[in-house]
């Protein structure tokens, strides 16, 4: 794969060179995924393979750009944020007030980092599982609040 393939996945299609909250920019990203995804009315089992396999590419090219951009978690990596999205949102209905709360929650949570031991594995599962672990538990509060 090559190097620009690496960043335009690894960035959520240069969303994370955005200059000001790049994470932000990718978790924006990734309400999209998840509208144009909910649109398509795909089985709980079908969203759910999507998002494992934006999980998986995203341990792949996360580490790969880690080298491209040499810099251990480079804020640029936001395909971690597109997957943390996905997985706060998962089996939520697409409405705003649900959308909204999940992208506030989800912020808040990357950004205060409880999860950050997490970011001590190796490469891209470092890199990928703080952000697995803020989705898990955004979509955990979503669930109590909403449902």
């Amino acid at each position: 794969m090559s190097n620009e393939l690496i960043k335009f996945i690894a960035t959520g299609f240069y969303s994370g060179y955005f200059p000001i909250a790049p994470g932000t920019a990718g978790s924006a990203v990734g309400i999209l995924i998840y509208l144009a995804v909910s649109s398509y009315q795909l089985s709980t089992i079908s969203y759910f393979l999507i998002t494992a396999s934006i999980v998986v590419i995203g341990i792949w090219v996360s580490g790969k750009a880690e080298d491209i951009f040499q810099k251990k978690d480079s804020q640029k990596i936001v395909i971690d944020e597109i997957a943390g999205m996905l997985i706060s949102l998962f089996m939520l209905p697409p409405e705003f007030l649900t959308i909204l709360s999940g992208f506030l929650i989800f912020r808040i949570i990357d950004i205060t980092k409880p999860f950050h031991i997490l970011e001590k594995l190796p490469r891209g599962f470092g890199i990928m599982m703080d952000d697995i672990a803020a989705g898990i538990a955004t979509n955990l509060i979503l669930q109590t609040v909403f449902l």
